[in-house]
């Protein structure tokens, strides 16, 4: 098995860093982004930064209404629809986006979601894999021409909840029993080798891409944990006050997502998983728990058989006439 040279850069900025912070001196006047989920949680937070610093940003959102509330006053944001659970709906934002003609300079798929309870889409697929991953995969794939055109990063928000689970290959969508936290956790491993193999297919276009880990953040992520699961999960107090210190605000959960997405350090690498503003370790079982990266998250091998099986249940292959 071979992997990605995960090697810190020695970053300036950190896990207290906020994505205003890593966008400091950084211009994206002219520059268009992509946020999924940019009207909630970090994916606002990652809206109002961009902004902020010049881009035009798009959000794709399935509650549109809350979108163009959420984004009120933001300047340079417009909101479309899309659905992750929908590939029709991905496929209809993908070719309305491409007719416009306009090149797309970051994409940041910063939607999903979490511990959720069993719940099936689709054909019978399990929603965290279906929508955390296939969604974005389709969507990549069906923006692909505006994408090379922008010559564009494009960065999936993993997590580190993916050292919970590998990808289950023998029982992808939970046939034979759920868990939520491997469900999620297999879903986040998706999203990393998804970054993977995009950046070896993409780089001879001048596409580069990431994944990464935001941190640990209180968001409406967690919509589906009760408040006694946070409190056994130590997050909370029961009275409902934060009380790990580990824990980050939103605009600091944005910042490493806007630091892969723009930052200069990262202009010849790719297919690398970032953590707290840098690029994450390897690490291992034995390492302190859920830090850094593991192999399998982002291993070629694992990642290519992944595209292909990705491609072949969405139907989304741009690079399928190469192959």
């Amino acid at each position: 098995m071979t992997t990605t040279s995960q090697r810190r850069l020695g970053s300036e900025f950190g896990m207290r860093s906020s994505a205003d912070d890593v966008l400091r001196g950084i211009d994206l006047s002219g520059k268009l982004a992509i946020v999924t989920g940019g009207y909630s949680g970090i994916g606002l937070e990652t809206t109002r930064a961009l902004a902020r610093a010049g881009a035009r940003v798009v959000v794709p959102a399935r509650r549109r209404a809350s979108a163009l509330a959420a984004a009120e006053g933001i300047e340079g944001v417009e909101v479309g629809e899309l659905d992750l659970a929908d590939l029709g709906s991905v496929r209809a934002f993908a070719e309305r986006f491409t007719a416009s003609g306009r090149p797309v300079d970051i994409l940041i798929n910063s939607a999903g979601v979490m511990a959720m309870p069993l719940t099936r889409i689709g054909p019978g697929w399990e929603a965290h894999f279906a929508i955390n991953h296939l969604g974005h995969h389709a969507l990549v794939n069906h923006l692909w021409p505006a994408l090379a055109d922008g010559g564009a990063r494009v960065v999936a928000v993993s997590s580190a909840a993916h050292h919970l689970s590998n990808i289950r290959w023998d029982d992808l969508h939970f046939e034979q029993g759920y868990d939520r936290s491997q469900a999620y956790g297999q879903a986040k491993t998706a999203n990393a080798l998804f970054a993977t193999h995009l950046d070896a297919l993409g780089r001879e276009f001048g596409v580069r891409a990431f994944s990464l880990h935001p941190g640990k953040i209180l968001t409406p992520l967690q919509r589906h944990l009760s408040d006694a699961d946070k409190v056994a999960y130590g997050w909370i107090d029961e009275d409902g006050n934060p009380i790990d210190p580990s824990f980050k605000t939103p605009e600091q959960g944005a910042a490493t997502q806007v630091w892969a997405a723009t930052s200069p350090r990262l202009a010849e690498l790719g297919g690398l998983y970032c953590e707290d503003c840098d690029v994450a370790e390897l690490t291992t079982p034995d390492d302190a728990p859920l830090t850094g990266v593991r192999a399998y998250a982002v291993d070629p091998e694992e990642a290519a058989r992944l595209w292909e099986l990705s491609a072949r249940l969405t139907g989304a292959d741009a690079f399928a006439q190469r192959s």
